[in-house]
């Protein structure tokens, strides 16, 4: 026998529909098996600006090898952070 699944209100805005979540037995909600993996290829992860003091000759360099690669330099200096990053926390 199915189970009769509850109809979702309504919410006034998202702090209410937070609350209701937190305190909310989703499987009441939705059947769970009938579920199916989502993939966002185009959502971009959030950005935040720093501010970056280089010194002129290292900015130079970095500018000169994003020219040589056609990118924008500040791309290809989120390229190398993430980079490093990687292997830093491999290690």
């Amino acid at each position: 026998m199915k189970k009769r699944l509850k109809t979702v209100p309504k919410f006034k805005n998202e702090d209410e529909e937070r609350e209701f979540w937190a305190n909310a037995d989703s499987t009441e909600y939705f059947d769970w098996s009938k579920a199916q993996e989502v993939i966002f290829p185009n959502l971009k992860p959030s950005t935040e600006s720093i501010s970056l003091r280089l010194p002129e000759y290292l900015l130079a360099r970095i500018k000169e090898l994003a020219n040589k690669k056609d990118v924008p330099y500040q791309s290809l200096m989120k390229i190398f952070l993430a980079e490093r990053v990687g292997q830093e926390l491999k290690k």
